[in-house]
């Protein structure tokens, strides 16, 4: 007779191995099944023993994702084989965590279960930020909750309280922000947003409620905590006391492709951390070297007349996530949106652009084969001549080509500035000592920008000797810059994506 298993919710906490509880660490150890959520960090995957069965179960907003009912039925099927099954979920299990369903559906067959608390992010990000929920003088009291559903809220009642934690919000900052102004809180209340609280990708952005949005403009907020109160204005004195401790697993298998390489990413400060997050679970040590900085334009008159017109056009093109981003914050600044596009058709370079444009809910009309702006032109699905086309682009050093290219088949295009990328004043310190010290491997560019500005940041902190580094380059126009500043390429992705260079790096002969 088959003896029966037993089910552990337990909580993983922020996702890192140094906040999990000695419980969880110890389940994890001993796990035959393992049942997790979407955000729960890859590392803790190796917790758990070589034959133990892992079910990817997360809930990705906008994605497909495991009805409910089927996880519960996944967890009593293999409780009732006898196996020992831990349920991880991100923070802790009964906050937010869909854990009484799951227990209600685990009781009926009289499947045995334990549940293991968990470090809520809710807590745990402001303090990892040095920003207390409640202090003597400036918060009695705190409510936490999910703006997942914003119009459920009683923003009334909450808009009167001291200290506000709110989960899930990344997507409804505007909501979050026109509901609380208009049941008058001050415009000058202190605003924190803290993304990937615990981990080495922890960025923060503080701000008042007035400004807020644009301070995160074109900014990726998911996941983040977002605390709303005067509490934040502690941040300043406490931050720099505050140690966070990101240790790496011992036990990480020998096999991850990248295990023992060093790799400098330049980037964009503030851009999704996704490439990191895929070079780190190949098991590369990831050091990020901010290389952009992208930010609004000198002004938005241009755009701001564009989007008045919008009707005029035939086409809408957008090369870049950040064009995205800034358009359409724009777009809800005029008290527009998407649906003021419904005659217009969208041309986008590129499958992170494709995705940013979905996320307002939009899909685009055409994405050139190869992934690159050049090819708009090549491949453009009807013909040009007579069309209005709206191009809204970075101020200064874009593609100067695409507009003549466009221009020489007869479309009449208007240019606009939607945002600005700038080079950085100072150099990551740790990207800095690592290049200075010589234990970098690799160095990726997404961009021929960044190329330019990581040569000029690095000649302007010393230099460093980079003749044993390995350059990568994300495409033909980014290894032309390469080739320029260092005479030669080491690495070019065939897919001009950011997956596609990982993969580059992966078959990379020398490594």
């Amino acid at each position: 007779m088959t003896s029966k298993g037993k089910v552990y919710l337990v909580g993983a906490g922020l996702g890192n191995v140094a906040y999990l509880t000695v419980r969880a660490l110890q389940l994890l150890t001993q796990a035959e099944v393992l049942v997790y959520d979407a955000l729960v960090d890859d590392q803790l995957l190796q917790l758990v023993p070589q034959n133990c069965l892992k079910l990817d179960v997360g809930k990705r907003g906008g994605k497909p994702s495991t009805p409910q009912a089927e996880i519960n039925q996944l967890l009593v099927k293999y409780c009732q084989l006898g196996k020992q099954i831990v349920r991880l979920k991100s923070g802790d299990p009964f906050i937010f965590g869909r854990s009484a369903a799951e227990i209600d559906a685990l009781i009926a067959p009289n499947c045995p279960f334990e549940v293991i608390p968990g470090i809520s992010s809710a807590l745990a990000a402001p303090l990892l930020a040095g920003i207390p929920l409640t202090d003597p003088t400036l918060s009695s009291c705190f409510a936490v909750f999910t703006a997942h559903e914003p119009e459920k809220l009683d923003w009334e009642a909450l808009a009167r309280l001291e200290t506000l934690a709110i989960l899930m919000g990344g997507k409804q900052l505007s909501a979050i922000v026109q509901q609380l102004l208009h049941y008058r809180r001050s415009p000058q209340t202190p605003v924190a947003i803290i993304k990937w609280a615990g981990t080495p990708k922890q960025q923060i952005w503080t701000s008042d409620l007035a400004n807020i949005q644009i301070v995160t403009a074109g900014v990726s907020l998911s996941p983040v905590i977002i605390i709303v109160g005067e509490v934040v204005t502690l941040r300043e004195r406490l931050n720099a006391k505050i140690e966070i401790k990101f240790p790496a697993l011992d036990m990480l298998p020998d096999q991850l492709p990248l295990r023992g390489k060093t790799i400098l990413i330049t980037r964009s400060a503030g851009q999704s951390s996704q490439f990191s997050d895929r070079l780190a679970t190949l098991g590369a040590n990831v050091i990020e070297m901010p290389a952009l900085e992208i930010g609004p334009p000198v002004s938005w008159e241009d755009l701001d007349r564009a989007i008045a017109h919008i009707a005029d056009f035939d086409w809408l093109v957008l090369t870049s996530t950040n064009g995205v981003d800034y358009f359409f914050t724009r777009l809800a600044t005029q008290g527009k949106d998407a649906r003021v596009l419904a005659g217009v058709k969208i041309a986008v370079v590129g499958e992170k652009t494709a995705h940013s444009l979905e996320q307002h809910g939009l899909h685009p009309d055409f994405i050139p084969p190869s992934f690159i702006a050049d090819a708009l032109v090549e491949h453009f699905p009807e013909a040009l001549l007579g069309k209005k086309v709206l191009f809204p682009r970075v101020e200064t050093g874009g593609r100067e080509v695409l507009v003549k290219e466009f221009t020489a088949k007869g479309a009449d295009v208007v240019e606009v500035a939607a945002y600005e990328s700038r080079c950085p004043q100072t150099i990551s310190p740790d990207a800095l000592k690592a290049l200075q010290q010589q234990v970098v491997d690799v160095i990726t560019f997404a961009s021929s920008k960044t190329v330019k500005n990581f040569c000029q940041l690095l000649a302007s902190h010393g230099g460093a000797n980079l003749d044993s580094i390995c350059i990568a380059s994300i495409g033909p126009l980014t290894s032309k810059a390469c080739q320029q500043q260092f005479g030669r390429v080491d690495i070019e992705a065939e897919e001009y994506t950011l997956e596609g260079l990982a993969q580059a790096i992966v078959q990379w002969p020398k490594h």
